[in-house]
């Protein structure tokens, strides 16, 4: 009840925000909310399937690019068309890397994600005339629901309909997941992620699992990139860069990764952290590496995990004498073996 209280809560105060917020606030929950959408994939696969990717900027990067070419070569302007385009070659181009990492765990499956995603940088950094190399490409202004806005000032198509409408995938998006994660699948990811080889005894497939996680997760990620093209009006190979995939393992850390709606909370502070934090010193990625190092120790559950800690029971309680059920079996298997 309280967690469905705070849920809605959220949504009504980043609806409310174009309204009672500054414009240059505003302009910075445009990249929360597609950053909300790839960590909700990302936490597919990293908190209910227990594989951590440093390579999901590739498919960020894959959205983003799909729409940048799509509005500039193909003449194509509906953001519906390019956030489905995204998906499917999200999708597609997980296919093959998926079935490849999935027959690997921890730091094996972790440094071959981060391979895939460096030779997709690699490929965006040379070949200039199809990605405009360091550059970039342009991405033009989209038209939403079938609506051509270029007459409207960038600002206020910004704050105005491309807000509700980044914030109506958003919701989309949560709705879809939440309903994956607490279907038959989702708990077998979670029994995957808890114990793999009891999950293969019991007669789940657990490579077969992780490669749809995989996919579903890329999916997501490629949506999330698409959305990050116009508020800036360019797309670059930074997007695709190592890093970027350590800042959104970073924010589902922040957040926790346990929760659901904890890596969406771990975007939220990032971004307003790091703004107010590289107006402030120019070293922001050191202070940020303390604050993970900080996060990991004393909080291992993220911010949401923190919040939602249980306070410890009263120390005057009094105790039951009777020993515990599992205890009380040890004690008889004892008795009935003397």
């Amino acid at each position: 009840m309280k967690g469905g209280l705070a849920v809605a809560l959220g949504a009504a105060a980043v609806a409310a925000a174009p309204l009672v917020a500054s414009t240059y606030h505003a302009l910075l929950m445009l990249p929360f909310m597609a950053y909300a959408v790839v960590l909700l994939g990302l936490n597919l696969l990293f908190g209910y399937t227990g594989l951590v990717s440093f390579g999901h900027a590739l498919f960020i990067g894959l959205g983003a690019y799909t729409g940048a070419f799509l509005t500039t070569h193909a003449g194509v302007r509906s953001l519906e068309v390019i956030l489905l385009a995204a998906a499917v070659l999200g999708a597609l181009v997980a296919v093959p890397v998926a079935a490849l990492c999935v027959r690997y765990v921890k730091i094996y499956f972790g440094m071959l994600t981060l391979a895939f995603g460096m030779v997709f940088y690699t490929f965006l950094l040379k070949f200039y005339r199809l990605t405009g190399g360091d550059e970039g490409t342009p991405f033009l202004r989209p038209s939403l629901l079938g609506r051509n806005l270029d007459a409207m000032p960038k600002i206020d198509y910004l704050v105005g309909p491309y807000y509700y409408y980044s914030l109506a995938v958003l919701v989309l998006a949560a709705l879809g997941m939440w309903r994956i994660v607490h279907s038959p699948f989702g708990l077998c990811l979670k029994t995957i992620r808890d114990n793999p080889t009891k999950a293969e005894t019991l007669g789940i497939g657990v490579a077969r699992h992780r490669f749809y996680a995989f996919v579903i997760s890329a999916a997501y990620a490629a949506v999330g990139g698409a959305l990050l093209g116009p508020p800036t009006g360019n797309v670059d190979p930074t997007l695709a860069y190592w890093t970027h995939s350590g800042n959104i393992v970073f924010m589902t850390l922040l957040g926790g990764f346990s929760s659901f709606f904890g890596p969406v909370v771990g975007a939220f502070v990032f971004i307003y952290l790091q703004n107010w934090v590289m107006s402030v010193v120019p070293y922001w990625r050191l202070i940020f590496g303390a604050m993970l190092a900080v996060i990991v120790i004393l909080a291992p559950d993220g911010l949401v995990g923190l919040a939602t800690r249980r306070r410890p029971a009263l120390a005057g309680r009094p105790r039951s004498s009777k020993p515990t059920g599992s205890a009380s079996s040890t004690a008889s298997s004892a008795r009935s073996t003397a």
